[in-house]
């Protein structure tokens, strides 16, 4: 591994499927925690069978797998045997973080709750990562990214007011989970190695809608404080005006102009300054009151020039602004590779052949956290770990015949 290891010495039980569990397990990873993901026998995490690459869904690493699960190890285990339960808690033993995000009940049905773990190890760090928490009303529900989107009211201040809802273009819900989760467990271990609740371990309970709603705090306080609710503004910064998504001659340009001298240096830019003595402009308040005659009035403008243009020009004058981008085009802005987002890994096994993944967002030190090896076959490590633990070739090769592993 390269980059900071903040979490060295750490060991994550990564139970999880799909995205927000692994999404949250991927952080961890990335800072250095040894995560070994316990899988299901002969099928494993479903996001195995995800992406856009049927080949690969059928090899069982799909890319919606290997976008997530760089840097892990992949054990096997049937957690309905008696057999499995037990090599689970053996794992348990020498683990800090057991991650899982099955529905509220589940766990405890198969006798591998908080409850029971934490007897097998005081100082485990559970994490439960559902789509509406432990407990309450909706707890039983079941909950997928688009759902919780929907309940969380993003759905209907996204897009344009009168054009119908619009869900986030990808799964925010199950990602902004995830990142909370990881966020809770760090904060858990840091309290525990403080000493804090005599260095026992802590059950966190992760709700995606809660972790959804508390990111949306300057729309939901407009609302819970001066009973203003959201609505939909499609492109345009409800809070000001100009300030959104604009015409060029070639695309579109976001521009950012929240302020009077950020206003006037724009006006300048593109030779209206007349627009600055408009009686219909010359506050936050007018210009928010009339923004759609003053988008006109700077699109007619805009027009006549390329985006990379304009974005120049502003950006020289502080006006912030930005072209609007695909995702390829994103991936290519020389700031993206400069920083080392992205990861290569060659030839890599089960999947045999080269893929390139996202790292985390993180810099530390100056350095982005990485991790050396790609993503697991599915109980590509039964045997190390198993080993590990005190078993025998043959008794592994028993498990394997038995459906245990």
């Amino acid at each position: 591994m390269n980059g900071p290891q903040s979490l060295s010495g750490i060991t994550v039980l990564d139970l999880t499927n799909v995205l927000a569990g692994p999404f949250c397990c991927h952080q961890l990873a990335h800072l250095g925690a040894e995560v070994i993901k316990v899988e299901a026998p002969g099928r494993g995490d479903l996001a195995r069978q995800l992406g856009a690459d049927m080949e690969l869904n059928e090899k069982l690493m799909g890319i919606s797998f290997m976008a997530q699960n760089a840097g892990k190890r992949s054990v096997t285990l049937n957690l309905k045997d008696p057999r499995g339960k037990e090599i689970l808690k053996k794992l348990v033993e020498r683990a800090d973080v057991l991650v899982e995000n099955f529905r509220p009940g589940v766990m405890d049905r198969l006798e591998l709750g908080y409850d029971v773990l934490s007897k097998v190890n005081p100082g485990l760090v559970y994490c439960a990562i559902s789509g509406f928490g432990q407990t309450g009303p909706m707890k039983k529900l079941p909950a997928y990214d688009q759902i919780v989107q929907g309940l969380s009211g993003i759905m209907t201040i996204t897009g344009e007011e009168g054009s119908g809802t619009y869900r986030v273009g990808y799964p925010m819900a199950d990602t902004i989970g995830g990142m909370t989760a990881a966020f809770a467990i760090s904060s858990a271990l840091a309290g525990r190695a403080l000493g804090n609740n005599d260095g026992k371990g802590s059950f966190i309970d992760i709700s995606m809608l809660e972790s959804v709603i508390a990111t949306m705090g300057w729309v939901v306080s407009n609302y819970l404080v001066a009973g203003k609710e959201p609505t939909a503004n499609g492109n345009d910064n409800f809070t000001s005006s100009p300030s959104g998504t604009f015409r060029t001659g070639d695309g579109q340009i976001n521009i950012a102009a929240n302020k009077q001298e950020q206003f006037e240096a724009l006006c300048l830019v593109l030779d209206l300054d007349h627009l600055i003595s408009d009686i219909r402009f010359t506050s936050r308040k007018e210009r928010l009151e009339n923004r759609a005659i003053l988008k006109g009035l700077l699109e007619n403008v805009l027009r006549t020039n390329m985006t990379d243009h304009w974005v120049e020009k502003f950006n020289a004058v502080g006006v912030p602004a930005g072209a609007v981008l695909t995702v390829p085009q994103a991936l290519a802005l020389p700031q993206i590779a400069d920083r080392g987002m992205m990861a290569s890994f060659e030839n890599v096994p089960g999947a045999d052949c080269d893929i390139r993944v996202l790292r985390t967002g993180i810099k530390m030190d100056g350095k982005a956290p990485s991790v050396d090896a790609p993503p697991p076959e599915l109980g590509q490590d039964n045997n190390d770990i198993l080993t590990s633990l005190g078993f025998s070739n043959s008794e592994i090769e028993i498990l394997s015949q038995e459906g245990v592993l």
